[in-house]
């Protein structure tokens, strides 16, 4: 069965400054948009200066960026990233997104 999702319509900004660091902050700027037995998809939308911060995680994911521009770690190397840009990181390995101006993007994620 098909599922049409409008992510216009989930797209919301947090307004805490700064650093995410716990998991309720990182829970404000990410929405859960399709969870299968194969995959997860989220949609991560950050304002200006806001950062997650470098952590491992469990899981493989791609960021696809669908608008603004960020400096996305994995590992200890960093890129610049912009609109239509996309980035893989594998499972255990350090991740991180500091947003430079509002930041959209979709993380395409192993299932977890």
């Amino acid at each position: 069965m098909a599922n049409v999702v409008d992510l216009n319509k989930l797209i919301e900004f947090s307004q805490k400054k700064g650093v995410l660091n716990t998991p309720e902050d990182r829970q404000r700027v990410k929405k859960n948009v399709f969870k299968t037995e194969n995959f997860n998809v989220a949609l991560i939308c950050l304002n200006e200066g806001q950062e997650i911060p470098s952590r491992p995680e469990p899981y493989e994911v791609c960021f696809y960026i669908i608008d603004g521009r960020g400096t996305f770690s994995v590992g200890e190397e960093k890129f610049d990233l912009s609109k239509g840009n996309m980035i893989f990181a594998p499972a255990n390995v350090t991740r991180g997104i500091k947003s430079k101006e509002h930041l959209i993007l979709l993380g395409i994620q192993e299932a977890h």
